[in-house]
């Protein structure tokens, strides 16, 4: 019998089902013991489930459906393309709407970034760039710079070569020996500058400091063994570490200097989240590669992009040297047709212009909860916020790893999804509540989502 998402739904049989067959990503056992959400269907920013409840769509799915849900203009072109052409690889061939998404994307990437290499998702983007990173001093005959410079708790994707450039160490224990040459400095936290010894009265100077301790970094390993520098715009772990004036400026510097590439990862960053098709090119800043995904489709098909520039590119225009790299589904048909339709969604409803006017309106809102005992801070850019939770607001003690673990996962998670907001209640770093919803809302959901959370914060609060 074959699968009708239309048909009724039986949420038992559908229960019984996942808990004995499907493994979920990144779930713990007890999700499905205790049963797992099911959800059933999508509308503008809502998410609905097996019950028919509606649930605010506060994490845009997981930083993805940035044009929204139920887009129908998306769901037909896709279709339209696979009548036309259901699948063909982009080794050694090509279709029509991969060339032209190629052109497009080109188009909006920062200086000179003119080529265009398509994956699945953003952990095989940045997979691809760590192995281009290589490949290219190798080819500039520097085969020893091989080593990857990142940034602490930032997350970068879970395949072998992506996990290494990952600093989030319980994410990596298990799958030791990596590949090698992954090494980490200090993020750009300024509510936690103090604990790490830098400015912490001074906005600028501690982005003076974070980055200067990627010099330090390059020094101490040697400039002809560093291959490249990942970063984040937005660093999303440890909740949404906006970069200070003058970082990446500074960054941009050192990589220059010492012959490093620069890799901005904006596979949550891309596409609108920041107000512009790339956050780099909202923060005014040239990497060499940028790593992009989610967004791109607003997730309706699978895909991701590697967008590289022509310092990079060039020698691979010549017929000795060969990118020896690729996935079988990347660019497929549908999905460059997807994402077209996506982009003329955002050009149209001039996605990025309502991010960059809304966006003070929904950090106004969110600092609202500031007199909350338990938040700490407010921090992020474009539609890409985090609230750290403090035991303590004068002292910024954080809560233990027990404390974190009951008051995130059995209290916050459950109650925000209770009272209808669906959101990221996370500890990779210290315990955060992330949003970063669909462009497509406004002032007023800002203060529902606002309501809703102000509600739960306080009760967990009341119940410390």
């Amino acid at each position: 019998m074959s699968f009708d998402p239309t048909a009724a739904v039986d949420t038992a049989a559908l229960q019984a089902s996942a808990k004995s067959h499907m493994w979920p990503h990144f779930t713990n056992r007890k999700v499905l013991n205790d049963g797992i959400p099911v959800i059933t269907r999508a509308e503008g920013h809502h998410i609905y489930d097996a019950a028919g409840k509606a649930y605010i769509d506060g994490l845009a799915g997981l930083f993805v459906v940035n044009a929204g849900h139920g887009r129908q203009r998306i769901v037909e072109a896709a279709a339209k393309q696979m009548q036309q052409l259901d699948f063909m690889p982009l080794w050694s061939y090509a279709h029509p709407a991969a060339i032209e998404l190629s052109e497009r994307l080109a188009s909006y990437a920062p200086g000179e970034m003119n080529k265009v290499f398509f994956t699945t998702g953003g952990g095989e983007a940045v997979e691809s760039a760590f192995k281009l990173a290589k490949h290219y001093w190798k080819i500039q005959g520097k085969p020893m710079k091989h080593k990857v410079i990142s940034r602490s708790v930032a997350y970068h994707g879970t395949p072998q070569g992506a996990l290494a450039i990952t600093g989030i160490p319980d994410m990596k224990k298990f799958y030791e020996p990596l590949t090698p040459g992954g090494h980490r400095v200090p993020n750009t936290n300024f509510y936690r500058a103090e604990e790490m010894g830098a400015p912490s009265n001074d906005l600028e100077a501690f982005g003076q400091w974070a980055a200067n301790r990627i010099e330090e970094a390059i020094l101490f390993e040697g400039p002809d063994t560093v291959a490249a520098v990942f970063l984040e715009p937005v660093q999303n772990s440890g909740g949404c570490f906006p970069p200070p004036p003058g970082y990446f400026k500074r960054v941009r510097e050192i990589c220059d200097q010492y012959d490093v590439l620069l890799v901005s990862d904006e596979v949550i960053c891309a596409y609108g989240r920041i107000g512009d098709f790339f956050a780099s090119k909202a923060l005014g800043y040239e990497p060499d590669i940028i790593t992009s995904a989610k967004g791109i489709t607003s997730g309706y098909v699978p895909l991701g992009a590697m967008i590289v520039s022509d310092k990079v590119s060039e020698p691979f225009n010549s017929t000795e040297n060969t990118f020896y790299h690729g996935f079988t589904f990347a660019g497929h048909p549908a999905a460059a047709a997807a994402a077209l339709a996506n982009l003329d969604i955002f050009e149209e409803e001039d996605l990025n212009g309502r991010v960059r006017e809304n966006s003070p309106l929904f950090r106004a809102e969110l600092e609202k909860l500031l007199d909350i005992d338990i938040v700490g801070d407010v921090r992020g850019e474009g539609y890409f916020f985090g609230i750290e939770l403090v035991k303590d607001k004068a002292t910024k003690e954080t809560f233990n790893e027990e404390e974190s673990d009951r008051l995130l996962r059995d209290y916050l998670s459950p109650a925000l999804w209770e009272a209808g907001l669906y959101c990221r209640a996370d500890d990779r770093g210290d315990p955060v509540i992330q949003l970063a919803p669909p462009l497509t809302i406004g002032p007023a959901e800002f203060a529902e989502i606002g309501g809703i959370l102000r509600s739960v914060l306080k009760d967990a609060s009341s119940k410390i």
